[in-house]
């Protein structure tokens, strides 16, 4: 018996399209995470970059439990002396809502060249509308032809 390897080249790579509205945060963030990675699949290798590409649309619209709404703060340094910055849920959700699940799917993924190579293939769009609709399809089409076979 020998050692099944995945190599590079045998890696099938399809998207989806996750709808976040009135969905929990952390919840919706997990399974992008998942799917980003490739942990989903049967021949997961943790080294090599096999997850899906992942459009997330109406980011706006991300459902919050509790109070989170006007105590979590998002903090980030200018790199200037006394450069911290703060910014409230409420108010990143209103300003760029694709960065509240941007920061949630990042802190589930590895940290390094592998999993910011993951996190490029993230597309977060605010609204319903996103300039994938060809990419989607052709993933679609594949899969109903290996249904097809079946």
């Amino acid at each position: 018996m020998k050692t099944f390897t995945l190599s590079g080249k045998d890696i099938q790579k399809s998207w989806r399209v996750v709808d976040a509205e009135g969905q929990a945060l952390g919840r919706i963030a997990t399974q992008i995470a998942i799917a980003l990675r490739g942990k989903d699949k049967p021949t997961f290798t943790p080294y090599l970059d096999m997850g899906d590409f992942v459009i997330v649309t109406n980011a706006s619209k991300v459902k919050f439990t509790g109070q989170k709404m006007t105590q979590k703060l998002y903090r980030h340094h200018t790199g200037y002396l006394g450069g911290l910055k703060e910014i409230r849920l409420d108010k990143q959700l209103a300003l760029h809502p694709d960065r509240v699940i941007r920061a949630a799917v990042w802190g589930m993924m590895p940290k390094g060249r592998l999993g910011r190579a993951q996190m490029r293939h993230l597309k977060i769009y605010a609204g319903a509308d996103h300039p994938h609709e060809a990419q989607v399809m052709a993933g679609q089409g594949k899969n109903r032809r290996r249904q097809d076979a079946e």
